[in-house]
């Protein structure tokens, strides 16, 4: 998976919590603190279109959204990162002894209730 800049991931906050297509003007606007003008904008949702991270529709002007959710990016960036591991339990092991006992027992649940569901 494509990595993102500072800005890039800035931009995709706010599609992700937009909940719909937006406006390139829109998103400068949103981003006025910032002082991009709308060519950077454009640039940069045209960069995360090439990546994969972002589609836009065909109306005038074009709004865009994200092609997946914050939480499924996460969890891609989670299964690359494991991928790439030479010792996946060890990797693995050190993750479930960084949480907390309130994410610890979300994992417990997860993990009961995805090994009720038959495979698919």
């Amino acid at each position: 998976m494509a990595s993102l800049g500072e800005l890039e991931r800035t931009v995709m906050d706010r599609l992700w919590a937009a909940g719909g297509p937006v406006a390139a003007a829109t998103l400068r606007d949103e981003l006025a603190d910032r002082g991009l003008a709308l060519t950077t904008v454009h640039t940069v949702l045209t960069r995360l279109e090439q990546k994969g991270f972002v589609e836009h529709d065909d109306a005038r002007p074009r709004r865009f959204r994200p092609r997946a959710s914050r939480e499924d990016h996460a969890a891609e960036l989670m299964r690359e990162v494991l991928g790439t591991a030479t010792d996946r339990q060890a990797v693995l092991a050190r993750f479930v002894g960084s949480v907390d006992a309130d994410e610890a027992r979300m994992l417990r649940e997860l993990l009961a209730s995805s090994s009720d569901e038959p495979a698919g």
